[in-house]
Parts: C-alpha cells; structure tokens; sequence
C-alpha cells in the first residue's frame, strides 16, 4: 500500500499550522468587520430601483450560478446607498463580500473598502507584467474563492486591461473559464465622470483604455438608475448638471458653456479673486482647531497639481498653528550620480510623492499616497486630521470610512520616483508620505460628496468628465463657487464661460 508524504514528516507541524493560519486571516478579517445597525435598516429604504437591483444581485449571490453587473447612474442615484446595503445584508449572515473602488478615496467610502490594486495586487504598469501577483495558495486567493460577492465601485476610472487582469486571476483561481471564474461581481460607475487616467494621452487612446471596449463589456447585466435623490435638494442644479455630463449644455461659438453667475466669482484680480473663493469655502480658518474634521467636507478643486499645490501652499500658511517644516532626503538609485543631482532632485515634484519640503501645522487635512496598512484603514487615498507632529511620525486621526475616528502613527519611508517621470534620473525621496488636501485635483475628488466647494479654474479643463465631476461634488449650486481666471483663456475677457470636454463616443459604447 502506498504512503502519505505526511508520513515522512517533511514539513514540521508547527509550520504547517502557520501556514494554515495564515491562510484564514484575509477571511477572518473580512467577517470581523463591523456591520454598522444604520447599514441593516438601509435595505428598507432603498428606492424601486435600488430595491431591483437589491434583489437581482442578491438572487444571483444565493444562486451558486455566478453573474457579473454593472450599475450605471450618475451622482446622486445612491450607486453608494445600494452598496452599503448589499454588503451590510451578506456580512451579517456571515458572508463574505470584498469592496473595493478603482480610487482611494471611493474606497474609504465603502465599509471594509480597499483599492482595487492593493487588494488583487494588479500590476501598475502592464508593460512589465500583465497578470496579477497573487499564488492560488495566498490567503487572498483564498478569501477571493470563498466570497459571496466582490463589489468594485468607480470601474468607469479603471483602465480596462487592469479589469481583464482581474478576470484572468478569479479564472484561474476558480478553474473556470465564466466570466470573473463565475463569481458574482458587481461593478459601479458613471462615465460622464473621468475616464482612466494616461498622461498626455489622446483622446482615442483615453476611449480605447475604457472598460465598455472590453470583450467582458458585453457579458455583464447592466442596471441603470436614474431617481435622483440629490434633485429634491436643488432640481435645477441637477438636470444642469446631467446637461453638463452628456455634453447637452449648449455652447457658444468657442465651445464654451455658460456658467450661472450666482457661482461664479468675479474676477477682480488673482490675490483679490483667489482670497474671496478661499473664503467661500473656508470663512474662518480659526474655528476648525476646535472641530478639525469639518475641514475634510470642504475643498477647493482645480484641473492640475500645480494649481492644488500653489493653493494648499497659500493654506497651510495661513492654518492657525505653529509652521513645522520636514525635509526629505533625495537619492539618486544609482548613488555614483548622487552629489551631481542633489540639488536638482530636491526640486523636483513628480507625481505621486511627497514634497522635498513639507510643511504641516497640527490639525491641518492630509491625504496619505502609499498603501501602508490597508487592513487597517492606511490606504492611498486615506483621509486624515493631523494631531501631532514628531521629528520622525506623525500622529493622525482618519476621519472617513470604516477606521474613522483611529488613531493612527505615520512614519517617514522611502519612496521611489515613478519610471513615467520626466527627469529620466531615478531616485528615491524618504519623507512623510502625505500631502495637504486643504486643496484636490478634481480626478482626485471623485467618488465623494463635499459640504462646500470651490473650483479653482487658473486654466480650464482637459479632459472628459472634469468639469462634471467638479461641480457635482456638492448636492446644491449654494454649496459651489467657481473662479475663472480669464488670462488663460486666449487673453479676452470671459465672465461665466468655460470649456466642458465630453467624449460622447463613450457613452454610445457604454450602451451596447
């Protein structure tokens, strides 16, 4: 009679229990989030088109016949409402159910919620690998393969091939060649809002990066909601911006819209105009050291990270409190260059790192731009209060998604220079990996809803969706002040026009 290899007793016991715990601690994770009691009434004040999807989702989970969906609807059809729900319903039976968001600031949003990335370890650049870094043997393969639903919100941001890597993986993972291995997973979003993000991309290649040119487009159950529930608040503003969206809001003779002068600041001069839409949404810096965490639902929007950083510079030094200033340590990967470019990498901002000097004051907003410890709410994306200051951490209070209200400790950690920055010359920057969010790019913002905002337009848009998402972070146009800075704008005088770019060929695609 043959043998076990057990019996030989090659792999000690002790490691083998390791192993198998390990093994168990992403479900274990997953089934001891917290279901918040307002997320179990929610299912009882869905909508009649909520409660559809509610249901046709929820038939498919029990079901054991996987489907994949898509719910489609702008801001304010409660795409978030109908999420919460769901997975407040599957948790509390003790299922498991991932949500993740293609941005970190959608996936705080979301009880339990990651990244898309960081939770299936897609590639970030896919000329180098094309498949996700996870074994069949990781434990997050293992709570992948015993979910009952994976919900991924804001796909329409998600480039498709990041998408199609993620359906190879559950395939595999499953041994099935359904769509997503036969899992259920529900995908969410609005492609009036921004597409993928590819620098100096053109258009075409911006449409063909999308999720509907996929071969997977055509397999998923698209559900659409149109009751907007922001609309009681201010229905004008609503319909306003459904026209700015799908590109229905007529245009003049430049391809500009017209912008209502109730949001509109006028434009005096920059230091006089600038100072009247900060004070819009900030109108006394003095009050938010009592209750620093109203800040994070007022912010001032605009196109590029230079407008963000000359504006979250402008801030910071006006935020009551003592100037503490950290400097990074810049070097080059390959250190025999490292006293010739010095000087020249300390100047340098690429995207996605840290300033080479940061300045921070107690109770000032922060966003964090690594994945530090997702399970524990530290995610790119992750919004935070600042509530001390050391030579080397940072003591912080998360004040969004499942963890708010954590105290948590933020170190200085290398980070290396993106292979897309322009200087060509690698290095690696150790510093505090946040930045000020006094300020956002308008990409940056998307997925949430903000109690003030201000739009700070020194050059207009670029690119599909960006004025859209702009003003609809706000439920009513009282809520929004924009200023147009008409020396940008071909240097004549423009009161209340501005461009909206809208690709219309993505949503005829989104249709089929």
């Amino acid at each position: 009679m043959g043998k076990s290899l057990a019996q030989f007793h090659f792999v000690s016991d002790e490691f083998t229990s390791s192993y198998a715990k390990s093994l168990t601690k992403e479900i274990e994770s997953e089934k001891s989030l917290i279901v918040e009691p307002e997320d179990l009434l929610l299912s009882h004040k869905l909508n009649p088109q909520q409660k559809h999807a509610y249901d046709l989702i929820l038939r498919a989970c029990f079901s054991l016949q996987g489907q994949a969906f898509f719910v489609d609807g702008p801001g304010g059809t409660g795409k978030t409402f109908l999420y919460r729900s769901l997975l407040a319903t599957l948790r509390s039976q003790n299922h498991v159910a991932i949500a993740v968001a293609t941005s970190g600031i959608a996936a705080s949003i979301l009880p339990g919620g990651r990244t898309a990335h960081s939770r299936f370890k897609i590639p970030l650049d896919f000329s180098k690998t094309k498949t996700c870094q996870l074994s069949k043997q990781s434990s997050i393969s293992k709570l992948l393969s015993e979910s009952t639903l994976i919900l991924w919100d804001e796909a329409s941001m998600a480039k498709r091939e990041t998408i199609e890597a993620f359906d190879e993986l559950l395939k595999d993972l499953m041994d099935s060649d359904l769509p997503f291995g036969g899992k259920v997973v529900v995908f969410g979003g609005d492609f009036r809002q921004t597409l993928p993000i590819i620098e100096q991309a053109t258009k075409e290649v911006l449409i063909e990066s999308t999720f509907p040119v996929s071969p997977l487009w055509s397999q998923l159950h698209k559900i659409r909601l149109t009751e907007n529930m922001r609309a009681m608040f201010d229905p004008g503003f609503s319909q306003f911006l459904l026209r700015v969206g799908e590109g229905r809001e007529p245009v003049d003779d430049q391809g500009e819209i017209t912008l209502s002068p109730d949001i509109v600041i006028p434009y005096v001069d920059k230091e006089v105009s600038l100072n009247r839409l900060i004070e819009s949404v900030f109108p006394d810096l003095n009050l938010y050291t009592h209750d620093p965490c109203n800040l994070i639902n007022r912010c001032i929007l605009a196109p590029k990270n230079s407008s963000v950083d000359e504006l979250n510079e402008m801030m910071i030094k006006r935020f009551p409190g003592n100037l503490q200033t950290y400097i990074s340590s810049d070097k080059t990967v390959d250190q025999r260059h490292q006293s010739d470019y010095e000087d020249f990498l300390n100047s340098q901002n690429p995207k996605g790192l840290p300033s080479h000097k940061l300045l921070l004051k107690k109770n000032c907003p922060l966003m964090l731009l690594r994945n530090l410890n997702p399970a524990e709410g530290l995610c790119n994306g992750t919004r935070l209060i600042c509530r001390d200051l050391g030579q080397h951490t940072i003591s912080a209070e998360i004040v969004f998604g499942h963890h708010r209200g954590k105290t948590v400790f933020i170190p200085k950690i290398p980070l290396r220079s993106p292979d897309s920055d322009k200087n060509g010359i690698p290095f690696i920057r150790t510093q505090f990996p946040v930045r000020l969010c006094f300020a956002l790019t308008i990409n940056k913002s998307q997925g949430q809803t903000l109690d003030y905002v201000g739009i700070y337009l020194r050059e207009p848009v670029f690119s599909h969706g960006q004025l859209y998402v702009a003003l609809s972070r706000a439920r009513t146009a009282a809520k929004v002040k924009i200023l147009l800075v008409p020396g940008t704008f071909g240097g004549t005088k423009i009161d209340c026009k501005t461009r909206n770019v809208v690709f219309h060929e993505i949503f005829k695609l989104a249709q089929e």
